[in-house]
């Protein structure tokens, strides 16, 4: 094998781009060794054979190709929505479920299929799904897009969320751990401090979270949010909170991702570059920076002393989606 056909490791960066297509500056970027992953935005499509044909060209830059991200959870979290089934918010499952919980079951597994399926047609490996966050009624920014405000409930029906998505061949991220629910700022522009007894925080929130990690749940994300009964530093940039509680003690080991780090959340330690060094000595595996080329081009340059990790690589690389013959 030649050297320039090898397959080197993935990078730690999630990157967006701007539009329909790939600019030159685009194709520089993504060519990037730190680069390992594109996230996809409502800006990036118009219908189905023009996503086809960016998600084709985005594969295709690569020997070792990158991931492929969306959001797209359902409710106000669904970036494609012409040409897409539309997916109601995860809580009406949650509704449903004090009614017929097998019913609810089974449509948040019929969710899951649906986003799996209709992504996977277009080579899409992740939708950054299942939210298992517990809802306190608080949080504007995660409201409805949790299941319920009980943690069984969450579990229950996160597992059938992901039930579907493994049908698809698509890999799940509960995110955001350890729990987004209970804090009334959003983390986009603002870091959220929860200040409950870690007692509290492991008996509720943690109950989704370690259910799943038991399952194999595939990658998890990260939250922006202070939790001071535990440690100061953000859970997203926390050595406790990664290397200690989620790796070791609840055993997880599948891939990490921090959430973005252009969010306010996540700026209260210093500059991108200061962030991300931060999030990969904590143990985080992939870094999502969105809407911030500039940023994007700074932190490449500040980081280029940085090397791929071959660990963290092996981990997203289990993600990438299976071809289960499901969207043929």
């Amino acid at each position: 094998m030649t050297s320039t056909t090898r397959k080197s490791p993935l990078g730690p960066l999630m990157v967006d781009v701007g539009g329909l297509e790939l600019t030159a500056e685009d194709r520089e970027i993504l060519a990037h060794p730190l680069v390992g992953g594109v996230i996809l935005f409502t800006r990036n499509y118009r219908d189905h054979d023009q996503l086809r044909a960016l998600c084709d060209d985005i594969r295709g830059l690569r020997a070792q190709r990158l991931l492929l991200a969306v959001d797209h959870e359902g409710g106000r979290i669904q970036r494609f929505r012409v040409g897409f089934s539309r997916i109601p918010a995860m809580r009406s499952y949650g509704a449903r479920h004090d009614e017929d919980a097998a019913m609810a079951a089974a449509g948040a597994r019929d969710a899951g299929l649906a986003i799996g399926r209709e992504l996977a047609a277009f080579g899409i490996d992740l939708c950054f799904a299942p939210v298992l966050d517990v809802d306190h009624g608080v949080s504007g920014v995660i409201g409805d897009r949790a299941f319920s405000d009980r943690g069984d409930v969450v579990t229950a029906l996160a597992r059938a969320f992901r039930s579907g998505l493994q049908a698809a061949g698509m890999a799940a991220t509960g995110k955001h751990f350890p729990g987004h629910g209970a804090v009334t700022a959003d983390s986009h522009v603002e870091l959220p401090v929860d200040r409950r007894a870690e007692s509290e925080l492991r008996a509720i929130e943690l109950q989704p979270f370690a259910a799943l990690i038991a399952d194999g749940i595939e990658s998890i994300m990260m939250a922006h949010v202070r939790y001071t009964a535990v440690d100061e530093t953000p859970a997203s940039l926390s050595r406790k909170w990664i290397r200690g509680i989620l790796r070791r003690e609840l055993g997880f080991g599948g891939a990490v991702f921090c959430d973005d780090l252009s969010m306010g959340g996540a700026a209260v330690v210093g500059g991108l570059d200061e962030r991300a060094r931060l999030a990969l000595a904590a143990g985080c595996d992939m870094l999502p920076v969105c809407n911030d080329r500039p940023g994007v081009v700074a932190l490449l340059d500040a980081l280029k002393d940085l090397r791929p990790n071959r660990a963290a690589s092996a981990r997203l690389q289990r993600l990438y989606l299976r071809d289960t013959g499901a969207t043929a």
